[in-house]
């Protein structure tokens, strides 16, 4: 499993100009993967304050904790 996780960040930090992804994002980083396999590795790194949620109130999307224009309106 920790692969898979290391393969989730790695995902994160080779994007620039984005820092929410949709659920379907992820799902195409495992492709041979069912999605309650890649939801219990993205739940487990949020469970580990590396992944956070935000939702706009229609759709839930995962981002690395501290990432991203939201955060720094928050701040």
């Amino acid at each position: 499993m920790s692969s898979e996780k290391e393969q989730v960040l790695e995902f994160l930090t080779g994007k620039t100009g984005k820092s929410k992804f949709y659920f379907s994002d992820f799902c195409k980083i495992f492709p041979d993967k069912k999605q309650r396999e890649v939801k219990k590795v993205l739940t487990e790194l949020v469970n580990e304050g590396k992944l956070e949620f935000w939702s706009s109130g229609s759709t839930t999307m995962y981002g690395m904790t501290g990432a991203g224009k939201q955060k720094a309106e928050e701040e």
